[in-house]
């Protein structure tokens, strides 16, 4: 053994194909081959200079960072941890070949809109964390229209679950639709705001994170960000 060499499940969990676990599993398979020799032992030692393949297609090593924007439609969950989810956001996105993607923040299954994906952790982190003030901008539609003093209400926040609840603004975009902007985000917070003054969500689609934009992407659909959108999504108070 040389001090080069890498434990080829170990290569395959950091590139994103899969925990170490499971990418035992696919070895085992027969699935994974090195320099086009199917593998099958997962204490197999590869170099640098390997070239390893999934199912024929090529496993790009750790090292390049992805950032993905997705318009997830309802009825999806954005989460990797539940393997028996029946549709989870992150299996909208396909990459090729393969790489571990984990949301910034997420849409609760009834949302849709903008969530955006990366293997990078810091990348996430800050788009999570609200220390950094990212705001999120949601187009809410509620069953009826607010009164004034409930919109007050909302902008001065509730008490809800020993949580304050509250949104940076709020300000009306058409019949019963509102424009409100977050930079926290706890669990279904709009939903639990609008819920509190009597008129509850409909629908709530996000359509920008910080200075990005979700723009004319079809619903379900997906797309790379260059590195100008990235730093976009980044700006705090947008």
């Amino acid at each position: 053994m040389t001090g080069s060499e890498e434990r080829l499940v170990k290569f395959l969990s950091a590139a994103g194909v899969a925990s170490r676990r499971a990418a035992g599993d696919l070895v085992k398979a027969g699935r994974i081959a090195v320099n086009g020799r199917t593998i099958r032992e997962p204490g197999f030692r590869i170099l640098p200079a390997d070239t390893v393949t999934l199912d024929g297609r090529p496993v790009e090593p750790a090292g390049r960072f992805h950032y993905i924007m997705l318009n997830k439609p309802r009825g999806y969950v954005c989460t990797n941890a539940d393997p028996h989810a029946p549709r989870k956001a992150v299996d909208l996105i396909r990459l090729d070949p393969p790489v571990r993607l984990f949301s910034a923040g997420r849409l609760d299954k009834e949302s849709e809109g903008m969530i955006l994906f990366s293997n990078d952790g810091d990348y996430v982190a800050r788009l999570t964390h609200p220390r950094y003030e990212i705001r999120k901008t949601y187009l809410v539609r509620v069953t009826r229209e607010f009164t004034e003093p409930e919109l007050t209400r909302i902008r001065t926040g509730i008490t809800d679950g020993g949580e304050h609840l509250r949104v940076i603004s709020i300000a009306p975009a058409g019949n019963c639709l509102y424009r409100i902007v977050l930079n926290e985000g706890k669990k279904r917070e709009i939903r639990r705001l609008t819920a509190a003054v009597g008129s509850p969500t409909l629908e709530l689609r996000r359509i920008r994170i910080g200075g990005l934009a979700l723009g004319d992407l079809p619903q379900g659909a997906f797309r790379e960000l260059t590195p100008e959108e990235v730093a976009l999504t980044l700006e705090a108070h947008s």
